[in-house]
């Protein structure tokens, strides 16, 4: 199980600063797709060289452009790409066919997807890597939480890795990690903490534990 650290908000320094803090606690660091917008792929450069034992993930939430844009991200250094579950079987298979051809992998990302077991069966049976759970922010500030389309993804998937998303931190941590899932992302949990390196470290510790 791979704790995932979303960075959104922040500029680049500053968020580089900042995972320095947390590394030991992280498996993968994420380029949110804010971040993406404002620094592109100098941060996923960035992030590489700072932090060349971690994962990095480009959150470009692809919608069109699959090979091109998933190119842009590997080219970076990045380990893994994001696509949108919403889009079509088209733009699947050009990320999955640029992932091949580096080595990489393609995460989908879930958010909006109306029938979830039907997408994870389509996407299964084009190959994707890792499936992610993802209640938006603003679904969350309307009071929607991930557990239960985590519940519905365990339950379908064959093949793919989960991972979820969507205000998980050390208080909520162990319902989620009781569910199982490969990957858990955690952004402003970590970034928004009081101390950020205790809240690391508490949600770290938990995942050990279900190891």
């Amino acid at each position: 199980m791979k704790l995932q650290l979303a960075l959104d908000e922040m500029k680049l320094e500053e968020a580089l600063e900042f995972a320095e803090k947390v590394k030991d606690y992280v498996d993968i660091i994420e380029i949110g797709t804010p971040f993406v917008i404002a620094e592109g792929m100098n941060a996923v450069r960035a992030f590489k060289e700072r932090f060349p034992d971690k994962e990095i993930l480009s959150d470009e939430k692809i919608m069109d452009g699959g090979f091109f844009e998933s190119k842009l991200a590997f080219d970076a250094g990045a380990e893994y790409v994001t696509a949108l579950g919403v889009t079509d079987a088209l733009t699947i298979k050009a990320c999955l066919k640029a992932a091949h051809e580096f080595g990489k992998q393609l995460v989908v990302d879930m958010i909006c997807v109306d029938n979830l077991p039907d997408k994870i069966r389509e996407l299964e049976e084009l190959g994707v890597h890792v499936l992610a759970v993802h209640t938006g922010a603003d679904q969350q500030a309307a009071g929607r939480q991930p557990i239960d389309d985590l519940k519905v993804m365990k339950a379908h998937a064959k093949s793919a890795q989960i991972a979820v998303a969507g205000g998980i931190n050390s208080s909520t941590i162990d319902k989620y990690v009781a569910l199982d899932p490969d990957i858990i992302i955690v952004g402003t949990g970590i970034t928004h903490a009081e101390d950020p390196v205790k809240e690391a470290r508490l949600i770290k510790e938990a995942m050990e534990r279900r190891a």
